[in-house]
């Protein structure tokens, strides 16, 4: 195998222990309801950021998250405005299905496997630029696992979940 095949396989690897992570934290077992509450909840935050911090956050994302970070992004008028109301209301909006599951508790989910799997440093910068009522949907410092969750996943049992 080449070392570009070596790197794809492992970004896809490190993409599905994200979904596995947020499958967990939902309770459920349905890798599109996963995908649907990170990309909805990535392209809100992403929106709320200023341009500097949204790049320094992409930076630290695998290199398929960090594509479908990116999706659809423009950066003109940014950080959108928008408080928590707002910041849910964008997530629901993005799912294609709205009513499966609360917004609110979608993006604890994805926030709390997001801040497992990107520096402390970059979750405090992230969590500076945003108003208290959108800090609040994140876990605390203490909440956050210094082991990634998905290690307990193995390449059986991940193979047999997309």
């Amino acid at each position: 195998m080449h070392s570009r095949e070596l790197n794809f396989e492992a970004t896809v690897q490190k993409t599905r222990e994200w979904l596995h992570d947020i499958m967990d934290r939902l309770g459920a077992d349905d890798p599109h309801l996963a995908y649907g509450a990170l990309r909805g909840v990535l392209h809100a935050l992403r929106d709320r950021l200023t341009v500097d911090e949204a790049v320094q956050l992409g930076a630290q994302l695998p290199m398929l998250i960090r594509g479908l970070y990116y999706e659809g992004w423009s950066p003109r008028d940014k950080p959108a405005k928008m408080h928590k109301s707002e910041f849910l209301a964008a997530i629901r909006h993005s799912l294609p299905a709205p009513d499966r599951l609360h917004p609110e508790v979608l993006a604890r989910a994805v926030l709390k496997v997001l801040s497992g799997h990107v520096s402390p440093g970059e979750v405090r910068d992230v969590k500076a630029n945003l108003p208290a009522d959108l800090k609040e949907l994140w876990p605390s410092e203490d909440a956050v696992s210094t082991t990634r969750p998905s290690s307990r996943w193995s390449a059986s049992r991940s193979s047999s979940r997309p």
